[in-house]
């Protein structure tokens, strides 16, 4: 999809304190070997703050870092992939209740850890089509944020998922059709819907897990799937597909963006293990994992949807993205959906100067 004319005006981020992978492994909480394996050094971890005051507090410090008035906002899309609050509540509207006010067209995106990327499209789409603000004296603008807090009963954000380990954060962009530091050239996403069941492995879709107090592992739910396909082939296939998609929605991206695989600056993938970053993405896009977000993803932990954005502000604020460069941003969600942006530094970013 392309976004022309849809610039990022601010972001913001809550990334709470780190617990080492070293601190884990004495905890008895994290395999030792998995280090070595590995090579992750670490989660973010929150404690009992709630995932809607993490992202209160990131979308606060997005407003404050731009300049924008949070009630000039026109559209707040809200992006999770873990427990929010109480069942049959919805957290944006406690940003709307604390933040940008009620005049506003709130919905919560249940993408998991592509939340974000999906978010970026609608909220693309809406701005263009909106042309001016509600009160038609400026251009439109977008509240995007993701949070999630992993630590509850039936998470072990230590033994999870294959190859990575969960952190807890909130992030949060402000898009806009007013000039902004960065400017979004594309956004898209692909899914390989025979590879479905991967994150459902062999659970019954009734009663719903949390319902029951099952735990999430999908971990367990990745092996129950491979076995399950393993007499027909079908796993192998999808999980080749998969690959090939991810290739396919990158390439598909960079052309909408009018840039090629060269012009990259840089990669945000998910902040995975080692050999999940470098064999799955930067070699499979034939680069050196150094353009990627790696380093740096190590020390926090997948933050379900929020890899991306908080690996762009942490590249903004280390000089790691300058004016002129690109970002290739790239994500993986159940579905199994594949998902590309294409962001252009057009400017330092106004609280990084």
């Amino acid at each position: 999809m392309r976004t022309p004319g849809t610039y990022i005006k601010g972001l913001g981020v809550f990334l709470p304190r780190t617990v080492s992978t070293a601190e884990a492994v004495a905890q008895g909480l994290y395999p030792a070997q998995e280090i070595e394996l590995h090579e992750l050094a670490g989660a973010a971890v929150a404690g009992p703050t709630p995932a809607p005051e993490m992202a209160l507090w990131a979308a606060q410090d997005a407003y404050e870092r731009s300049g924008h008035r949070p009630h000039d906002t026109d559209l707040l899309l809200y992006a999770d992939s873990w427990h929010q609050g109480p069942d049959g509540w919805q957290p944006q509207y406690y940003l709307q209740r604390h933040l940008v006010g009620g005049d506003v067209l709130a919905l919560e995106v249940r993408q998991g850890c592509n939340g974000m990327f999906g978010a970026l499209e609608l909220a693309a789409g809406h701005l263009a089509g909106l042309g001016t603000s509600r009160d038609g004296e400026r251009p439109p603008t977008a509240l995007l944020v993701a949070s999630d807090n992993f630590g509850t009963p039936m998470m072990d954000r230590w033994r999870m998922g294959p190859g990575y380990v969960t952190g807890d954060a909130a992030s949060a962009v402000l898009l806009t059709r007013e000039p902004g530091f960065a400017e979004l050239l594309a956004a898209g996403s692909l899914t390989v819907a025979e590879a479905e069941g991967m994150h459902r492995g062999a659970e019954p879709l009734f009663p719903p897990g949390p319902t029951v107090g099952r735990p999430l592992d999908f971990t367990a739910r990745n092996a129950e799937f491979k076995q399950h396909s393993a007499a027909t082939g079908q796993g192998t296939a999808a999980l080749v597909q998969v690959q090939v998609s991810t290739l396919a929605v990158v390439e598909r991206t960079l052309e909408e963006a009018g840039i090629e695989l060269a012009d990259v600056t840089r990669v945000a993938y998910m902040n995975y293990s080692r050999e999940i970053v470098e064999q799955r993405c930067m070699a499979a896009l034939g680069l050196p994992l150094e353009k990627s977000t790696w380093d740096f993803g190590r020390t926090v932990g997948h933050l379900g949807a929020s890899d991306q954005i908080v690996s762009l502000d942490h590249l903004l604020s280390t000089g790691g993205l300058g004016p002129g460069d690109h970002l290739l941003m790239l994500g993986v969600g159940p579905g199994v959906t594949l998902s590309a942006a294409v962001v252009r530094i057009l400017q330092p970013a106004p609280w990084c100067g």
